[in-house]
């Protein structure tokens, strides 16, 4: 009798669990995280078919969160938008160099007025997330930092992102850079239509060309699949990262399962480390890819 009432009122907490969504902490390399009942970290999720029109898991997808360097995914579409050969030589803006150093912002390790290519540009912001690269790239085309960042509102704006502001190229923190994780769909699947966006986003790795200043030029890789192990299952295809502060760990990746692919948009997932954080926010998106 006693050992029926027992199993009875185990029961009776677990549905209460579930219904007022009793988080669960975890101690992972003595920090403490808060995991909800969904199974997952990050603070906004959003999961969608490439091109489709259901949701397939949405978290928090309309809240207003920093983007982070989500933020270069734009800055990428609006570049190639007015860049008509991507191997024309540009030289390395010194002042936006120095500006990046002072603002700890990930680099890819050109120097000032070093000359590159805006291919090497390029793929330094997406793979490599380079501030410096980005900067100059902003600066080069749209004449100064705050006329390109006018060009990805306006673009965005075109797109029909609603929730989503920018004040700098780079994915800075600015309580006026925002978006959501619904927007970051919209952003990634059309930018996914552009084959040269395609090539570099779903790259492993790249070199840039060979300078002065690095005579077998700068190697960099891709700062998602880098942390992706192979799986039978499903496939990784590529990816964008982004870290700050305020923004903890977002991923906007694409891949594919079962003949599908898929856009997976997380967004704050806890920050324990800024320089070698846990990696919770893939935690998360292979999670969603094992419950396809």
């Amino acid at each position: 009798m006693m050992n029926g009432i027992v199993k009875k009122s185990i029961f009776t907490l677990v549905l209460m669990a579930l219904a007022f969504g009793i988080v669960v902490k975890f101690n992972i390399f003595g920090k403490v995280f808060a995991k909800d009942t969904g199974g997952f970290y990050s603070e906004s999720i959003f999961v969608r078919e490439v091109d489709g029109n259901k949701d397939i898991i949405s978290k928090n997808s309309d809240k207003k969160m920093y983007p982070a360097s989500l933020t270069k995914i734009m800055t990428t579409v609006v570049a190639l938008d007015y860049i008509d050969n991507l191997d024309e030589q540009v030289q390395m803006d010194k002042e936006i160099y120095q500006e990046m150093v002072n603002k700890n912002s990930s680099m890819v390790g050109f120097l000032g007025n070093e000359v590159v290519t805006y291919r090497d540009l390029i793929y330094g912001i997406m793979l490599k997330s380079g501030g410096e690269a980005t900067g100059t790239i902003a600066k080069r085309i749209g004449g100064s930092i705050d006329n390109f960042v006018m060009l990805m509102n306006d673009r965005a704006a075109e797109m029909g992102m609603n929730s989503t502001h920018f004040t700098n190229p780079e994915g800075l923190d600015d309580e006026n850079q925002y978006t959501t994780a619904e927007d970051m769909y919209i952003l990634l699947n059309y930018a996914l239509k552009n084959p040269v966006f395609r090539d570099i986003f779903t790259s492993q790795a790249y070199t840039s060309t060979q300078t002065l200043d690095h005579p077998e030029g700068i190697f960099m890789q891709s700062t998602v699949l880098e942390h992706i192990e192979q799986n039978d299952s499903y496939q990784i295809l590529g990816g964008k990262s982004g870290t700050t502060g305020k923004a903890g760990l977002c991923w906007a990746t694409l891949g594919t399962k079962n003949g599908k692919e898929y856009i997976v948009i997380t967004l704050n997932a806890p920050l324990d480390n800024l320089k070698n954080p846990t990696l919770l926010q893939k935690e998360d998106l292979l999670k969603i890819y094992d419950e396809l």
